[in-house]
């Protein structure tokens, strides 16, 4: 299969253990740009919806405008995940109000989606993308209210970048909530949601997908491992700090995500048939 049109066939020479490894496109056109994150983040969704880390109309995606960076695309509440596409984004800004002229004919906004992300951008200029949902590990596994040990070579992705946010008010309803939840994520790109579910933001939207599947996986492995672990009047064996932290800087990092994440996008490309193109837009949009 050939990579798809919208990646780079430039090589991540600074890397040594990505050679020859495709890196992200940059776009010259500040509207192509916008339209590529547009369609990327409906894709984003569609992913998410083969996944089943959908929950009724709960869980969402955002990523930060390239030409308004203090606003964000986000889904309107309601439509199913699967159902995705650029044109039914909404552009919303940090306090919360849609944007009338750039977004989808749906204006119904997830209260909760408003009160998390918008945080998240704020706090983190550096957060092009995040993603929260209520996963089934992620759930069963938060209730117990602590973080993921270093016990395998993906876990250890996480390792010293996620944190737990070890409190449950309810439904996020109000921007203290919110706050609080951007406080607890601080400079991680993951955060353990005790009682809730996870978020994970990051400097892409290939690799904010690719680490939310991964560590939705990790706290099935965890549970898995405890109970066994238990079963037998042991306890798991973690990977030594080095090892940790050497994995860590491998599996870790922004690059790493970004290039784990992108077969993701081109099995959907490939099963859907459909491909980024950009029709140029007039400049008195943006």
């Amino acid at each position: 299969m050939t990579a798809p049109s919208d990646i780079s066939t430039r090589t991540a020479t600074d890397l040594p253990n990505y050679n020859n490894a495709l890196v992200p496109s940059t776009f010259s056109d500040p509207l192509e740009h916008r339209a590529f994150l547009k369609f990327r983040l409906a894709q984003a969704y569609r992913i998410f919806g083969k996944y089943g880390f959908d929950e009724g109309v709960a869980g969402h995606i955002t990523v930060r405008d390239p030409i308004r960076p203090d606003c964000y695309w986000v889904n309107p509440w309601g439509v199913h995940f699967k159902l995705m596409q650029p044109e039914l984004l909404l552009l919303v800004d940090h306090e919360g109000e849609i944007q009338e002229k750039e977004s989808g004919p749906s204006r119904f906004l997830n209260r909760a989606a408003y009160m998390i992300h918008s945080a998240v951008h704020e706090a983190r200029p550096d957060v092009i993308c995040a993603a929260h949902s209520h996963t089934t590990y992620a759930k069963a596994f938060g209730a117990l209210g602590v973080p993921l040990d270093p016990i395998t070579q993906d876990s250890c992705a996480f390792y010293k970048d996620h944190s737990l946010y070890s409190e449950f008010r309810g439904i996020v309803d109000d921007r203290e909530e919110g706050l609080a939840i951007a406080t607890a994520l601080g400079s991680n790109k993951a955060v353990i949601l005790q009682n809730h579910g996870i978020l994970v933001a990051t400097k892409s939207i290939e690799s904010t997908i690719f680490f939310f599947i991964s560590l939705e996986k990790c706290c099935h492995v965890q549970m898995i491992t405890d109970q066994g672990a238990a079963a037998r009047g042991l306890r798991p064996r973690l990977i030594d700090a080095e090892n940790a932290a050497k994995t860590y800087k491998l599996l870790g990092s922004e690059i790493g995500g970004w290039f784990s994440g992108i077969p993701e996008f081109q099995l959907l490309e490939h099963e859907e048939g459909k491909r980024f193109e950009y029709v140029p837009a007039h400049k008195e949009n943006m």
